[in-house]
């Protein structure tokens, strides 16, 4: 009876040792895997070409609704933290004086207009709106993430709850997405649900979901395009595994061709949303894209490609360009229609009555110039005013108090004071001598720290198993974080992380579906992993609570206040 065990005789007798084995697994006597047996070596057994290109959900239950049920409970809590006193404080935050009024304006006149200085704010609490002038204001941010903060200002009017009602709103939706590209990704929908849960309890994305700027819409549009090609790997590699049902074929995997993809096509309106709110969506466009290609090339290698990169290179390259960079140029282009459709904006007529040139350098490289009078004086206004812009951002190196170096984001080295007041004794619910009320943009300590450790084991997967979902969580960590470390100069914020939050959630999630255990591990180790999961899940959640109170600007004691201002760079 053939088994498992390599066959043993015993030395001498003339007997040929080799392990026992079955149809066409079986091995060559003394050759390495005759060797590898004797010490219990097993080969992994082989996938279902179709389970390798479209793995099964661990839990498919009927009661959760495919999942659903069970995502939309965690962004439920998400919703109510994030809502509950949104209007509190009464009063115009950090950036806030920039973003909130240039919506208003937006609403009023397409395009940003100015405001009074120094007395706007207060005139703006108090209810008058009719303050704002016609003349064009310089801004340096592209114009959907103030948009964006309109549309609660158009609901709920000029006030506190008004300007952050859209963003609060983004950033329930965001946990929702995010439980539901875990679950894709993980293919689990309690990892997925983990890491919407650990986004929901993190501290910096609960202040920028309260909070009128626009990084949390650039993170929204970020985390969209990231879902958007994960349904398309999924779908592409479906189509795959129908066209491949009897096995792998080289020649057919290298000419096979996957129809519209409507979901890149997706990705590449969420990032041209995201572009089109800050210019650091331009990095990750990029990054996608390449990942996209690098799904098609793994795919055609999965069905059988010799050459899958220089199969993807002529079929996929082209198409992949189109749907991502084509259509993300185009909405960056329709995000601006307030500007052009109107006269008021800034530098809108720089280009009346001129000559137009093309640029004489482009990064420094000197170029010809040609006449570019034929195309519209408005677009060429709009060039120059990107070209301002660009100088502006490369030029910014004012110092700030609460500036801090990339470097430092990861341990949250230096965090964002966006709103600090002093209390009197005997109002709001001050009952000490001094008390405080603050909102700090700062992450959960221990969400971020344990972030480092999954980051780490991320490296380790991709690095040394070939796992292609901690290579996609790096791909989305590196596109929205890296850049900046070529900065240093530059004055930029801890807040700028909110991009890559949902990326290092994925990352503690996939850590500690890991430290669950296999599917095969024994109960024992299933126990306490399920124990040191359940434990880290709720010091984080413990972390976040005792830190509410000077995320959310309630009132607080000063000693209280020293209490949580755990290193000297956060106060």
């Amino acid at each position: 009876m053939a088994t498992d065990e390599p066959t043993r005789t015993q030395p001498g007798k003339g007997a040929t040792e080799s392990p026992s084995t079955t149809g066409a697994a079986r091995l060559e006597p003394r050759g390495w895997a005759w060797s590898l047996a004797r010490f219990g070596y097993r080969a992994r057994p082989t996938t279902p070409l179709r389970e390798r290109l479209v793995p099964s959900y661990t839990d498919n239950s009927k009661y959760t609704g495919g999942g659903w049920l069970p995502c939309i409970l965690v962004m439920l809590l998400a919703g109510f933290i994030r809502f509950w006193n949104l209007g509190k404080p009464k009063a115009v935050i950090f950036d806030e004086t920039y973003y909130a009024k240039d919506a208003w304006s937006l609403l009023k006149l397409g395009y940003e207009g100015t405001w009074p200085d120094k007395v706007a704010n207060d005139q703006v609490l108090n209810g008058q709106t009719d303050i704002l002038q016609t003349q064009g204001s310089y801004i340096v941010h592209p114009p959907i993430g103030k948009w964006t903060i309109a549309v609660g200002e158009q609901i709920f009017g000029l006030t506190p709850f008004g300007w952050r009602f859209a963003l609060a709103v983004l950033g329930t939706l965001s946990v929702l997405m995010l439980c539901r590209i875990g679950r894709r990704l993980f293919r689990s929908t309690l990892l997925g649900c983990v890491a919407g849960l650990l986004m929901a309890l993190d501290g910096l994305h609960f202040v920028m979901s309260r909070t009128s700027l626009l990084d949390l819409v650039l993170m929204f549009w970020v985390l969209a395009a990231f879902g958007a090609l994960l349904i398309d790997r999924d779908d592409t590699r479906t189509i795959a595994a129908r066209m491949f049902a009897s096995g792998p074929d080289a020649a057919r995997a290298a000419s096979m061709k996957f129809g519209l993809r409507p979901w890149r096509i997706v990705a590449g309106i969420c990032l041209g949303m995201a572009c089109g709110t800050k210019w650091s969506g331009l990095y990750v466009l990029a990054a996608f894209g390449v990942l996209s290609v690098m799904w098609d090339a793994g795919t055609r290698r999965a069905c059988g490609a010799r050459r899958p990169y220089r199969a993807t290179l002529r079929h996929d390259v082209l198409f992949a360009f189109l749907a991502t960079v084509g259509v993300a140029a185009v909405i960056y282009v329709w995000s601006w229609t307030g500007w052009l459709m109107t006269d008021g904006g800034y530098f809108r007529h720089w280009a009346d009555d001129r000559a137009g040139l093309s640029p004489d350098h482009v990064l420094g490289v000197p170029l010809p110039q040609v006449s570019m009078t034929w195309v519209p004086a408005p677009l060429r206004s709009l060039w120059h005013y990107h070209a301002e812009m660009y100088s502006f951002h490369t030029g910014l190196e004012t110092p700030h108090p609460y500036q801090s170096n990339p470097w430092s984001w990861l341990l949250l080295g230096r965090p964002v004071a966006y709103y600090f007041e002093k209390v009197p004794t005997g109002t709001d619910g001050c009952t000490e001598t001094d008390c405080y009320q603050s909102v700090l943009g700062i992450g959960t300590p221990l969400l971020w720290w344990t972030g480092v450790i999954a980051l780490g084991y991320m490296l380790f997967r991709w690095a040394a198993r070939r796992d292609w979902r901690a290579g996609a969580i790096l791909c989305g960590l590196a596109a929205t974080y890296l850049p900046w470390m070529a900065f240093q100069n530059r004055t930029i914020f801890l807040f700028y992380a909110i991009a890559f939050v949902p990326f290092l959630c994925l990352a503690v999630a996939m850590m500690l579906g890991a430290l669950l255990g296999p599917p095969g591990a024994t109960e024992r180790r299933r126990a306490w992993g399920t124990a040191a999961t359940v434990a880290i899940i709720a010091l984080i959640a413990w972390n976040f609570l005792y830190f509410y109170p000077i995320l959310s600007g309630e009132t607080i004691s000063r000693s209280g206040w020293l209490d949580r201002m755990w290193f000297s760079t956060w106060i």
